[in-house]
């Protein structure tokens, strides 16, 4: 499942983590430094280092665990590794799968967090393959697109402007795609019912079942 979330950041967060960002504080160097032999090939952005990146990165975590629809999607039981990525005019991030394990942990999601308002900047796009073919996401600033690591994807030639994102990984407590899934739908049901003023009566049931779906189904 990819899941675009709006407003995660509101507009006040976004532009103090541009800020943030400048060139100058940010300490930006080349992302193939931190690239796998797989990557390093395919890679040509640049990556924020230094105490400035770090706080925007831990801001960022700090709000998606604040985002309901965020929690539901990922059920995330850590956060693998965050970076503020920038990509310049003639930059893009050639196609690729992330790293199954990191921080000796097991990857299950990816997320791009974007920071530059899609308008600022041409290309870039986040192209994510699958079997019934490619999704091309670029959203507003302050929003993020949350998908399986398993997947192949790549990053579009920006030829205009820049591209600012803070991406990263979670392990989630749910090991499969199609159970979080499940869960994520069930969730909204419930919260559909609530918002109709449905009786106990026929939200206990759901809220047992979902219950016991997470005790078959989380790694704690």
């Amino acid at each position: 499942m990819i899941m675009q979330i709006e407003g995660v950041l509101d507009a006040a967060a976004v532009a103090l983590h541009k800020a943030a960002l400048q060139p100058e504080q940010a300490g930006f160097q080349p992302g193939v430094l931190t690239a796998g032999w797989m990557a390093r090939d395919v890679k040509n952005n640049e990556q924020a280092s230094g105490e400035a990146a770090r706080k925007v990165c831990a801001d960022v975590q700090e709000a998606l665990m604040n985002n309901a629809v965020f929690r539901a999607v990922a059920r995330p039981k850590a956060f693998l590794g965050m970076l503020a990525s920038r990509y310049g005019a003639g930059m893009s991030y050639g196609l690729h799968v992330d790293d199954a394990l990191m921080a000796g942990q097991r990857t299950d999601l990816s997320f791009s967090v974007f920071l530059a308002e899609p308008e600022s900047y041409e290309g870039g796009e986040l192209i994510i393959e699958g079997n019934d073919g490619s999704t091309a996401i670029k959203l507003a600033a302050g929003s993020v697109v949350v998908y399986p690591t398993t997947t192949l994807h790549r990053v579009a030639e920006v030829t205009r402007g820049e591209r600012l994102v803070v991406v990263g990984w979670v392990r989630s407590f749910i090991r499969r795609a199609d159970q979080r899934e499940i869960l994520f739908d069930l969730d909204r049901t419930v919260q559909q019912l609530r918002d109709s003023g449905a009786s106990r009566a026929i939200l206990d049931p759901l809220m047992k079942s979902r219950a016991n779906l997470m005790r078959l189904w989380m790694e704690d």
